[in-house]
């Protein structure tokens, strides 16, 4: 099957989801996680109406910003952990940063933002299945995190994100998400901006959004297996 026809079926299978545990399909958002892709597919993509793109590498991401810069609607999402050495390529070309989990990070992109650009949307990373090899902060340290990234003028608060450990079963994937749900309530009960909870993948879809999934990140579904030799 074609990108395009690929990308069909993810949409459909995200919206019958989002009818079967009750919400309008457009409230979940699909994010075309285009690590290693070549450019070509990504095109194929937007011509099929796709306009939200994640990407994991620093590099990768400038250069297909820079390449597909005449598709001026296209949304641009940094999803990979952030070196603070790299913060500056961020803010100056993506439009979301999805794994703020420290204060450095944080305030460099804030200060690296142009001028000309409007604030850039950020998304808090929580490990939320506490595991050492994941990036993330707990949940015990996001009032302290929201805090430093709402004083920050150049940064705009959307919401969370996370990555759980793999789950055995669909019950054992919402019992994960059930306290960051609580934690994405509580925030949008302080802050009017709060919109995204940026959680779900292939693997979990079903799950993340029975527990309120704002964003999914499907990749191989759209563009196929990775090319690991890229």
């Amino acid at each position: 099957m074609s990108v395009s026809e690929n990308l069909q079926q993810v949409q459909q299978d995200v919206a019958a989801l989002a009818q079967r545990f009750h919400r309008a399909p457009e409230s979940v958002r699909l994010l075309a996680v285009s690590k290693t892709k070549p450019v070509a597919d990504l095109q194929a993509a937007y011509e099929a109406g796709q306009r939200l793109f994640g990407e994991n590498y620093v590099q990768e991401a400038v250069e297909k910003h820079q390449q597909l810069s005449h598709l001026d609607d296209i949304e641009w999402h940094f999803i990979g952990p952030l070196q603070s050495n790299k913060s500056r390529q961020i803010a100056e070309t993506m439009a979301w940063v999805h794994t703020i989990d420290r204060e450095k990070i944080a305030r460099r992109l804030s200060e690296q933002r142009p001028a000309d650009l409007p604030p850039l949307n950020v998304l808090i990373q929580i490990n939320i299945s506490d595991e050492d090899s994941k990036s993330g902060i707990s949940l015990e340290q996001l009032p302290e995190m929201v805090a430093l990234v709402s004083s920050l003028p150049n940064l705009r608060l959307r919401g969370l994100m996370a990555i759980p450990a793999p789950q055995s079963d669909y019950a054992s994937q919402v019992a994960v998400y059930e306290p960051l749900f609580e934690a994405y309530k509580a925030l949008q009960a302080q802050q009017t901006d709060i919109d995204t909870l940026s959680i779900g993948m292939s693997n979990d879809l079903a799950a993340a959004i029975a527990s309120g999934s704002t964003m999914v990140r499907v990749g191989t579904a759209i563009f196929g297996a990775r090319d690991y030799s890229a």
